[in-house]
């Protein structure tokens, strides 16, 4: 009987843990990344009551004569399949899909969940809000933009850190430019100066104005000289003792613009337009007409920044515009316009205007000369020339360092860039690479793990890189209370990687993974359990019955 009665007992107990099993599962059935765990058993070592013996000549063997000491709980092991991922609408809500774990820190160690319902803390921290521990980074990237410190492994969500500005470097320019099309009368070329001059602080300059009574003049004038510089339609540069102008307290306007018109001008005509001073080329037709003047003596007169090209001349024009930005994020709509040159197959591109606080612009840095295609097929052949594919713009912030912006064209042999064939001109202005400063308004994560932010002046930055650890033997984790997990002896070390690389899983934002409790099979169990630790518990009654029957046969 003590066997049965053992047996029984243990079967109580074995049953017992079994429903703890099916319940803790079912507690559990809402708990975010929740892996159901799943009980067997194993019977206890048997007495032997008599051993086997092996046949000999006569007689036959025999088998062992044993008696089962009860069932035990051989393994408690976690169900490691996928739970069903829903979304939930906030961006750092993160569930992985396939292997791996999220690494947290608690400041002394590591820990690994795959409950991902992160937020950012007071001092812009990507933590698990509900246990503060620190989710964890990999790699370099956000350390260049000073999103990330090098060494720290936390990651930092920079909304407490402004992006500083970027200078536009590099515009590019793609389309077409049309091999055939011609204006009806080729256009003129005509110069605006980018300074309106004024009198009496506002009203419009006249050609009687007096150069001393300028608004943009200070000081009192008895002697000064404006040296002015430019060149002819044809591109030869002024030159001779009408590059000097000398000027005083009685000199006007209109004895400036007839210096022009007398002394420089041969193919255009000076004239003063609503305070600018304009020049107009005498003919249509391809030119490279340009001027602009300084001024040195008494006092201090502002002079133009450059000339504005109100109208480019030639027989084929193609404007852009673009908006670009300076070294503090200022931003600039910068305009252009190819022209079709004397020569075949070759064009200019000039910087016909841009706005704001504009220093100065040198004239051999606004025109790129001899963009050239191939006769053959139409494809952008390069420079021609010894022209570098630039310009140069010193801003009024600062007038030290002139800000240099490329023109990326295209491929030389290649249509992926400018082109030139029959038919309209489409080319346009399709990029730059600046932008101003700006602060993070959202951050999202991708399937690879990279936080990613959108800042107020629209650029996404990568901030960093969540770190993602498998295991050889997940299965053998030690749970440690919270969704948390720490290595066991048995399960091997983090391996740190990032998702979608070296048999991780993929990031998936704006989700959660639900638990993989099966409510159907752990009614089952229970009923199972149940029944089981009935039956046990029968075994026990009958064998107590039993008992009792044998104590009454000795009245």
């Amino acid at each position: 009987m003590s066997f049965a009665l053992s047996a029984g007992v243990t079967g109580l107990q074995a049953h017992q843990k079994m429903l703890d099993v099916a319940g803790n599962n079912l507690a559990n059935v809402n708990t975010t990344a929740f892996k159901s765990s799943r009980i067997t058993f194993a019977e206890l070592l048997s007495e032997t009551i008599k051993k086997a013996s092996q046949p000999t000549s006569g007689i036959g063997g025999t088998n062992p004569q044993q008696m089962g000491t009860g069932v035990g709980v051989s393994g408690i092991s976690p169900n490691m399949l996928q739970g069903n991922l829903i979304n939930t609408g906030n961006p750092l809500d993160l569930a992985m899909e396939g292997e791996g774990y999220f690494v947290m820190s608690d400041g002394e160690q590591n820990l690994y969940t795959r409950a991902g319902a992160f937020a950012v803390d007071a001092a812009s921290n990507l933590v698990d809000p509900a246990t503060g521990y620190l989710v964890q980074r990999i790699g370099s990237v956000g350390e260049g933009d000073g999103f990330q410190t090098a060494g720290n492994s936390n990651i930092h969500v920079p909304y407490d850190v402004a992006m500083a500005a970027n200078a536009t470097s590099e515009v590019i320019v793609s389309g077409n430019l049309s091999a055939d099309a011609a204006f009806d009368t080729p256009q003129k070329q005509v110069l605006n100066s980018n300074i309106a001059y004024t009198t009496n602080g506002g009203i419009t300059a006249d050609l009687t104005t007096e150069i001393d009574q300028l608004d943009q003049y200070t000081g009192t004038l008895t002697s000064g000289t404006i040296t002015i510089s430019g060149y002819h339609p044809d591109g030869t540069p002024y030159a001779g003792a009408g590059t000097s102008f000398s000027v005083d307290g009685t000199t006007t306007l209109q004895d400036f613009i007839d210096h022009l018109n007398n002394n420089l001008l041969t193919d255009s005509t000076a004239t003063l337009i609503n305070g600018r001073i304009r020049v107009t080329d005498d003919n249509g037709g391809y030119s490279k007409s340009d001027i602009n003047f300084t001024y040195a003596g008494d006092g201090t007169l502002d002079t133009p920044a450059y000339f504005e090209i109100l109208t480019v001349g030639g027989e084929e024009v193609k404007s852009i515009n673009i908006a670009v930005y300076d070294t503090q994020g200022g931003r600039h709509v910068l305009s252009g316009a190819f022209v079709r040159t004397d020569t075949a197959n070759t064009w200019d591109l000039l910087l016909t205007s841009i706005t704001g606080n504009v220093y100065q612009i040198d004239m051999q840095d606004r025109r790129i000369d001899d963009i050239a295609f191939n006769a053959s097929d139409g494809s952008f052949f390069g420079l021609s020339g010894t022209d570098d594919a630039e310009f140069v713009i010193t801003f009024g912030h600062d007038t030290a360092n002139p800000q240099t912006i490329g023109l990326t064209m295209g491929t030389v042999g290649q249509l992926d860039g400018l082109t030139q064939f029959a038919g309209n001109s489409t080319a346009v202005a399709r990029g730059q690479d600046g932008y101003a400063a700006g602060r993070l308004s959202t951050v999202s994560v991708d399937n690879e793990g990279t936080v990613i932010g959108a800042f107020s002046n629209g650029i996404k930055k990568d901030i960093a890189t969540l770190q993602i650890a498998l295991f050889q033997n997940a299965a053998a984790l030690e749970s440690a209370g919270g969704g948390y997990f720490i290595p066991s002896a048995n399960s091997g070390e983090a391996v740190a990687t990032q998702a979608m690389t070296g048999g991780a899983g993929r990031i998936h934002g704006g989700a959660l993974e639900k638990s993989n409790t099966d409510v159907a099979t752990e009614f089952v169990n229970m009923i199972q359990a149940q029944n089981g630790f009935q039956a046990n518990a029968r075994t026990i009654r009958i064998a107590n019955e039993i008992l009792r029957e044998l104590t009454n046969l000795i009245r």
